[in-house]
């Protein structure tokens, strides 16, 4: 214990290697000497006495011990709670700074643990995300590489035979259970219970309503009336009570995958909805030439409001661990499947972004007059927290690059879980990171996303702390090149600047591209075929 004197112990202190765990102990030393020592030297127990209790207290084990139930390696194993929401900005957080987002809950998350305030995905919009995330690997790997249309791709999904961290984790014993949003194929073949899921509710592809959602509830689709973020909350909840009151030792892994803040946010609760409902709120570049400054903030109120409805429902989830006295053995993940953008460098939605303009500049043969393709640090950059009791301390913040590829070996570890020969895996474990080791971990990253639906783009990206590269392998004239610490909102190009620093970092990333995109055998570098048809303008996912 932290309060017992140790200054009179030997300098040689150390952990043992006849005994394991957090106590110090001269090295060699028996465990009946050390404890024998421990109780004469510390709680003044004469040396007689103290070998006699040893004694006895071997014997009472002896007899008594075998009557306890036993304990397996699983039962230390913690459990494991993910959560997901859909477009949620990290500028939506009231830890950000934002002056009006209402986040209690999820900022009371991310101060329990580790903030991550440099999480990125590696494709800024959903399916795609979703597939990087449960698998490592990058979306043109997976053949995923845009938003999953429901009827026009009908035939499209995650490959059966892929590799996931739920199926390892599941095929480890634990109880899995997925509940919201999936978004990786719609028939059968795709099924969450194919990649690792023991239960399943929700909706497999991507859209669903705020309100009444038709959710698959025990294998058949049905309507379910209510709020979609508190449906889905008490799914979770209830879910969680059914493996509690099992008394089954096993550990559990739970998705909670929100379909909140996603378009359409209303409606929302009356309580989530009020904090926003007359306010004025502040955008972040009004002056933005053009900018329908109107629009932007009414949907600043309600895309805000929909983001509360996702922090009262973490509420009731963290209340409910508390009570059912889970907490203590519970990590609990926070993140997002991409970021958001709302006015910012005039435009909405996310890497398939909308400009927000009175007046949009004109359509060129494969970008539709409304449309901003990008990959701006608002739509890769994800909100995460990782809560991990007795692991990672509270307060901990976290600056140092991460991505969702990283997710797969980081999950697989926390649940000891072997991953080693795992041969595709292009994630990092992050838990020595979360445990405050800072070495050898590189803030490079590489991010990519080819549009086909309302939009036709090869867009590719490099980025290091200080410069961002992006180029466009289809479209000739969209190259971007920002100084992320001169200019972090990413306002000024200087792809065809003269300056000495950006030609330098412009040829330097664009190497480093072209190594990662030839590492991952990217589809870009070949000429691509015309694409088929793309969704007419408008359609959103």
């Amino acid at each position: 214990p932290a309060s017992i004197d140790m200054s009179h112990w030997d300098e040689d202190v150390r952990y043992g290697p006849e005994i394991r765990g957090p106590f110090p102990c001269r090295p060699a030393v028996r465990p009946a000497d050390f404890l024998t020592e421990f109780c004469s030297r510390e709680l003044r127990i004469p040396y007689v006495k103290t070998r006699l209790l040893l004694v006895l207290s071997c014997v009472v084990l002896a007899v008594f011990l075998p009557s306890f139930p036993s304990v397996s390696a699983e039962d230390s194993r913690p459990n494991i709670i993910f959560i997901l929401t859909d477009d949620q900005a990290p500028w939506a957080l009231g830890l950000s700074g934002h002056p009006h987002a209402k986040t209690p809950h999820m900022d009371k998350l991310f101060k329990q643990g580790a903030y991550l305030t440099n999480s990125f995905t590696v494709t800024p919009v959903c399916s795609p995300s979703r597939a990087s995330l449960v698998t490592s690997r990058f979306g043109s790997e997976l053949g995923i590489t845009d938003w999953i249309h429901p009827r026009s791709e009908v035939s499209l999904g995650l490959a059966p035979k892929t590799t996931t961290w739920m199926k390892l984790i599941q095929n480890s014993g634990y109880r899995t259970a997925l509940i919201g949003k999936w978004h990786l194929g719609t028939e059968d073949r795709f099924h969450p219970s194919v990649f690792g899921y023991d239960h399943f509710t929700g909706f497999r592809s991507g859209g669903s309503t705020p309100i009444d959602p038709v959710l698959e509830v025990k294998g058949k689709n049905q309507k379910v009336e209510g709020l979609t973020p508190d449906i889905l909350t008490q799914a979770a909840i209830s879910w969680i009570h059914d493996v509690t009151v099992a008394n089954d030792p096993k550990p559990f892994l739970l998705s909670l995958h929100f379909r909140a803040p996603h378009t359409r946010w209303l409606p929302v609760a009356d309580e989530d909805l009020a904090p926003f409902k007359d306010i004025d709120p502040k955008i972040p570049n009004p002056d933005y030439p053009k900018l329908d400054v109107k629009r932007v903030k009414r949907m600043t109120r309600e895309y805000l409001a929909s983001v509360a409805s996702v922090d009262r429902n973490l509420g009731r989830l963290m209340k409910e661990l508390d009570e059912l006295q889970l907490t203590g053995n519970t990590i609990v993940i926070f993140t997002s499947d991409h970021g958001y953008n709302m006015g910012h460098n005039g435009i909405w939605h996310k890497g398939n972004g909308h400009w927000v303009l009175t007046e949009p500049p004109p359509a060129t043969e494969n970008i539709p007059r409304n449309q901003r393709p990008n990959m701006y640090d608002h739509s890769i950059r994800v909100p995460t927290a990782v809560r991990w009791p007795r692991r990672v301390a509270a307060g901990t913040v976290i600056d140092e690059v991460v991505s969702n590829l990283d997710w797969f070996p980081t999950l697989l570890e926390m649940a000891g879980v072997d991953w080693s020969e795992q041969k595709q895996v292009r994630g990092r474990s992050m838990v020595n990171l979360l445990h405050g080791s800072r070495d050898k971990w590189s803030d490079h990253l590489f991010c990519q996303y080819s549009t086909h639906h309302q939009s036709r783009t090869h867009m590719r990206m490099y980025r290091t702390p200080e410069w961002k590269l992006i180029r466009d392998f289809r479209n000739e004239g969209r190259d971007e090149l920002y100084d992320l610490k001169a200019d972090p909102a990413e306002q000024k190009n200087l792809i065809g600047s003269g300056n000495k620093k950006a030609k330098w970092a412009r040829e330097a990333l664009g190497a480093a591209m072209l190594i990662r995109m030839r590492e991952i055998d990217d589809p870009a570098l070949k000429p691509a075929p015309e694409a088929a048809s793309a969704t007419p303008a408008g359609k959103k996912s």
